[in-house]
Formats: C-alpha cells, sequence, structure tokens
C-alpha cells in the first residue's frame, strides 16, 4: 500500500472513530453528515449535521480529546463546563443579547457527563455550533484592535469570581517561560535534526534573553501578582467575530482555560493583533503602535475593574515575554524536526522564529511607548 493509501485509510478509520463517537451524545436528532473540521493540530475536530423532525439540520462541533497532550480529559472538561456555565450564566444576567452566540455549549453526552468514551477509551465532546462566525486572525485598523481586546477583557473579568475549587492545570507550567526556556536549550544542544550549526544566530538572540523570561512566572509563585483565570492561549485566531460585522463573539478552543496571569492573555493577543507581518514572515515585522494602543484601551475598558496596580504594570511585560517565549518554542521545534507545530512547507517553524524575533526587536525599541499606551489607557478607564 502507498503512503497516500496509507493516508486514506487512516483518515477513513478515523471518520469511523468520529461517526461512532457521534451516538454517545444527546444529538437531539439523527446525524445527517459528519466531516473533518479545520486545521488544528492538537483535537481531531469534525463538522456533524443533526436533522431534527420538523426542525432545520443544525451543526455541532465534534472533537477527539488529544490525550498526549492533555493527560487528564477529565480534570480538563470540568474546567469547560464550570468556566461555560458561569460565562452563560453572566451572560443572562446581565440580559445580553445572544448569549448562545457568547459563550460555547457543550452538548451532554447520553449519560449526562460532559464528554464520552469510545470503546478504545478515546474521550469525546460536542459543541454547538456558533453559526455565521469567523475566526479574527488580525486586526486591521484601531478599531478592531479595540473589540478584539475588549473582549479578551471581558472573559476574564466575568471568570474574576468564579467559585472555587482552583481549576485544573490543563497543561503544568504552560507559560512558565523559564521552562520553555530550558527545553529550548536542550534542543540546541541535542540538535535532533542537525540544523543547529545554521541558525546560530537566531540561538544567539533567545540566549541573552533567557534570564528575564521568569518575571511573570516569578512574580506569580512569589504572591506579587494575583493568579487569576486566565484563557492562556488568546490570540487573535482564537476569538470568534460575527462573520457580517466582524463583533467579537467569544474566545474558543478553551482546552488550556486555568490558573495564570491577566499579562499573558493580554501579551498573547499583543503579539498577534499589533504585529505587522504574518506569523510566518520576518520581512516587515514589527509592533504596530497604533493597534497596540487601541487594544490596550479595548482592554482595559473591561479589566480596569478588577486588575491591580501590579497587573496593569505586568501587561507590556506579557507583550515581550510571550513573543520571545512563542519564538523559542518555534525555533526549538525547527531543531527538533518539526514534531509540534503543524507546518505546511520546509522551514516554516524557522520564518516563525525570525519572525518572533522581528517583533520582540519592535516591541524593545517602542518599550516607553508601550508601557505609556497601557498606562493611558487603564487612565482615561
Amino acid at each position: 500500500m502507498s503512503g497516500a493509501e496509507d493516508q486514506g485509510a487512516a483518515a477513513a478509520g478515523r471518520l469511523a472513530a468520529a461517526r461512532e463517537a457521534a451516538g454517545l451524545f444527546e444529538l437531539g436528532g439523527r446525524p445527517a453528515g459528519l466531516a473533518a473540521y479545520g486545521d488544528g493540530h492538537i483535537n481531531e475536530s469534525y463538522a456533524l449535521s443533526v436533522e431534527g423532525p420538523g426542525a432545520p439540520a443544525r451543526r455541532l462541533l465534534l472533537q477527539r480529546i488529544n490525550q498526549a497532550v492533555f493527560r487528564d480529559p477529565e480534570a480538563l472538561m470540568g474546567n469547560l463546563l464550570r468556566v461555560t456555565r458561569h460565562i452563560r450564566a453572566k451572560l443572562e444576567e446581565d440580559g445580553h443579547p445572544e448569549p448562545e452566540r457568547r459563550c460555547l455549549s457543550l452538548v451532554p453526552a447520553r449519560d449526562g457527563r460532559a464528554f464520552a468514551r469510545d470503546a478504545e477509551g478515546g474521550y469525546w465532546r460536542a459543541y454547538r455550533f456558533i453559526e455565521d462566525s469567523r475566526s479574527s486572525p488580525a486586526a486591521s485598523h484601531p478599531a478592531a484592535a479595540r473589540g478584539l481586546g475588549a473582549a479578551v477583557g471581558s472573559f476574564q473579568a466575568m471568570l474574576a469570581d468564579l467559585p472555587g475549587p482552583r481549576l485544573a492545570e490543563t497543561i503544568p507550567r504552560f507559560h512558565d517561560a523559564s521552562a520553555r526556556f530550558a527545553a529550548f536549550e536542550e534542543a540546541a544542544a541535542e540538535d535532533r535534526a542537525g540544523r543547529a550549526a545554521s541558525v546560530r544566530r537566531e540561538i544567539a538572540f533567545f540566549e541573552e534573553r533567557g534570564e528575564g523570561l521568569g518575571r511573570i512566572a516569578g512574580a506569580l509563585a512569589s504572591g506579587s501578582l494575583r493568579e487569576r483565570i486566565t484563557h492562556n492561549d488568546a490570540k487573535a485566531d482564537n476569538l470568534l467575530v460575527d462573520a457580517a460585522t466582524g463583533e467579537p463573539l467569544c474566545l474558543v478552543d478553551l482546552d488550556t482555560v486555568m490558573p495564570g496571569a491577566a499579562a499573558y492573555d493580554f501579551g498573547d493577543l499583543a503579539r498577534t493583533v499589533s504585529a505587522t507581518s504574518p506569523e510566518d514572515r520576518a520581512e516587515g515585522m514589527g509592533l504596530e503602535l497604533g493597534l497596540f494602543a487601541a487594544l490596550a484601551e479595548g482592554y482595559a475598558s473591561e479589566a480596569a475593574s478588577f486588575l491591580s496596580g501590579p497587573e496593569r504594570e505586568s501587561l507590556p511585560w506579557g507583550a515581550r515575554i510571550i513573543a520571545v517565549e512563542q519564538g523559542l518554542r518555534f525555533l526549538a521545534d525547527h531543531l527538533d524536526g518539526d514534531t509540534y507545530y503543524r507546518i505546511a512547507r520546509p522551514g516554516q517553524n524557522l520564518d516563525r522564529a525570525r519572525a518572533s524575533i522581528e517583533l520582540a526587536r519592535s516591541m524593545e525599541a517602542q518599550w516607553d511607548a508601550m508601557r505609556g499606551a497601557v498606562e493611558a489607557a487603564f487612565a482615561r478607564s
């Protein structure tokens, strides 16, 4: 059997498993269609069409949780259930229009749980599709950046009073940049793909900045920064917006919602929203200060009510640290032979690392202006 035939057979097997898993959920109708969905590289995702008597077809998002990445799927789903229920209750309490479009809704399994297990022990979940929406990979103007910043600030604000117990850490030390740096140094030393000699300048860039990467994690550990419930992967394309108006709707990909620092979400959003080039293009890459200031203004409009002074001061640091952290992760994966991040062409992870370097340099050059923009945003709020 050829490689293409092997891939085809594997895809057919996954689709058959998804079709069987769909029957484990309270669908409210009969399955009418199933197809692979999206291009995520962590969980398997499928669009499931469901038809009910006397009702138009509706779609669900069926996902198999990647147990190699998320070692405790039941704890993860416990987080998701608590978080989505709390946000939905907040939206309804505030009389928000279309609460069903402003928060992900889990479809219960037939046994009443938030997830189902197949015969092989795999974990599955299902969400109701948020129709007429699209992801927002970037902001082309300040009004869009302001809206995305407000959406993330609102997400954190709604979860600021989530009752205990503490959420589970679905990926321990996910944003511990010092730990990420140690993994990067190991990748550079082992040089599994034989690429280190050709990227000495890039390695040196990250090595020069390793000492300051633990600033936020250290502040959390010491208590000088308050631990918050954060998304932890709040890049622009994890925000859904209305397909017609561009109005922000809700954050998706909630698997990493867990304890963290407010600056992590702000930083990841700044890294993606205020960048002047795509993530994998170093040419022309930098920080657009106008977009950053608008993002900070939108974020502050929702977050000023609960963030402390030290947390506000940490936000620009979040942007710098996340830019460097993400870049060294891209370079580490390039050195390892592209084993984690999906690539569409050879060298794409290296290009991503180089773009991150240019973005970090731009942030360093505009550091005083970035801090001033955040201070001004909170002063206005």
